[in-house]
């Protein structure tokens, strides 16, 4: 969608109508260890009953950041990748066929009159406060949603005398009175409300603000994981390859490499590999100096800067601009067609 677009979706919202929920999540019960990540967790939709001034307060600091990006014209959007230069660029996500619990969210609960919150620390005994939304409505029939991840430090739950229920903050919460110049005990539980929007949803699409927030909240790096350690095993059974046990340790440990090899099976630069081209892998790490560990024909993975030369080198990491002749080295970059 072209930002000018959805711009005038935006701009079609109104203060009066807005509506505020909680997402929580909780895990499945009975479910399996081999199970996909995205499949592990249950989010649960509950709609919170809001004040005008909170109304008001939510409306307002969402216009002040739809207008910083209907302002900024560097600004476009592209599709989503796991690795992108990030700066002046809004991500595109589409929803259409995906199959992880937060799909649930967006097409079976908000649109269905979830549940009212009664008792926040009630809630909180079993699930987690995941993120907030807004819901805009642009007519009877359509709105769309604005969604902020909920850090764990964000939420503070009072004690109960009663001793029924445990707290979940253990910390003391305090806020300055500006009528007596006082610091006074904050009691009840509490929700921060950031002044940011991570993403927008609207007809199948998510619209990313923040990358790292956005993949946080739909579960993307949980499953970066799982996907990681699949491409691992592929390359295990690939005949460039030798032992990859030193690569499936980095895995566990390293988040850092999850994405890095999911860039590298969209590239299908693995997939294209073979003894011929392995030879000239061989040829362009000496000349990047990014020498690849290669005994017997295959790859060997002893180092763990024998795992970086060889993923740097499939991914193309090493680049020269056209123009000015200069190296650069990125993950980033997408495949032009012509």
């Amino acid at each position: 969608m072209d930002k000018t677009i959805l711009i005038d979706i935006i701009n079609k919202a109104s203060e009066e109508n807005l509506k505020m929920y909680f997402i929580t999540r909780i895990l499945k019960e009975g479910i399996k260890s081999n199970a996909r990540v995205l499949e592990k967790f249950d989010f649960k939709v509950y709609e919170i009953e809001i004040t005008n001034e909170v109304r008001k307060y939510l409306y307002n600091l969402s216009l002040k950041q739809f207008t910083k990006i209907e302002e900024n014209e560097e600004l476009h959007f592209m599709d989503y990748d796991v690795i992108a230069d990030e700066t002046e660029h809004l991500f595109t996500y589409q929803m259409e066929n995906k199959v992880g619990s937060f799909s649930d969210v967006v097409y079976n609960q908000l649109n269905h009159s979830p549940q009212k919150i009664t008792d926040l620390n009630d809630i909180l005994q079993d699930e987690t406060l995941w993120a907030y939304s807004v819901e805009f409505e642009i007519d009877s029939e359509k709105s769309f949603y604005t969604f902020r991840k909920i850090s764990p430090g964000k939420v503070g739950i009072d004690k109960e005398n009663d001793g029924n229920k445990k707290s979940i903050s253990q910390q003391i919460r305090t806020y300055f009175d500006t009528n007596t110049n006082t610091l006074s005990l904050l009691k009840s539980d509490t929700v921060y409300l950031d002044k940011q929007i991570d993403c927008i949803f609207y007809e199948e699409t998510f619209y990313v603000l923040k990358k790292y927030f956005f993949e946080q909240l739909v579960g993307l790096q949980e499953e970066y994981k799982k996907r990681a350690e699949e491409i691992a095993t592929t390359m295990s059974n690939h005949e460039c390859f030798g032992d990859i046990t030193q690569l499936k340790v980095k895995i566990e440990n390293k988040a850092e490499i999850h994405k890095k090899l999911m860039k590298l099976e969209k590239l299908g630069n693995l997939s294209s590999l073979n003894p011929k081209k392995l030879k000239q892998l061989e040829k362009l790490g000496i000349k990047k100096k990014a020498p690849i560990n290669v005994k017997d024909g295959k790859i060997q993975f002893e180092k763990p800067e024998d795992i970086d030369n060889v993923i740097k080198l499939l991914c193309d990491f090493f680049k020269t601009g056209d123009y000015s002749g200069k190296p650069y080295g990125t993950y980033a970059g997408k495949i032009q067609t012509e």
